[in-house]
């Protein structure tokens, strides 16, 4: 007796398999996280927690502080400048950093992302952007 089941009819039914698991261990994951709660008490704002810096790198001045005001003021925004042009920085959902000069590398905190675009830049003048 001959069986009728087909390679096409197999590998759909390992592919649904893999889906299948694939969806659990995201589900195992994600319900890991559920039901914490988080202390609120004396929640003051979004603070930075982040040291401002000003020193000379590599013959570039770099100055980095956090925003009191502004647009970016409310999310934790932080102000840097290289030679007195400002470099537009950006804070990740997971607190990590970015900038327009290394957009792709994750830096953990400003002042490491600022001496990267330094690096970067090799001693090029940063063009500020038009808004």
């Amino acid at each position: 007796m001959s069986s009728n089941v087909s390679r096409r009819i197999v590998l759909r039914g390992t592919a649904a398999a893999a889906a299948g698991v694939a969806l659990l261990a995201t589900g195992a994951r994600a319900a890991d996280h559920t039901g914490h709660t988080m202390d609120h008490t004396g929640h003051e704002g979004h603070g930075t927690g982040l040291a401002a810096f000003d020193e000379v790198y590599k013959g570039r001045r770099i100055v980095g502080k956090p925003v009191t005001s502004g647009e970016h003021a409310a999310h934790g925004g932080f102000a840097v400048t290289i030679d007195g042009k400002e470099l537009h920085v950006m804070r990740n959902a997971d607190g990590t950093w970015i900038s327009v000069i290394n957009h792709y590398q994750v830096f953990p905190e400003p002042l490491s992302l600022t001496r990267a675009a330094v690096d970067k830049l090799r001693g090029a003048s940063l063009v500020p952007i038009q808004m």
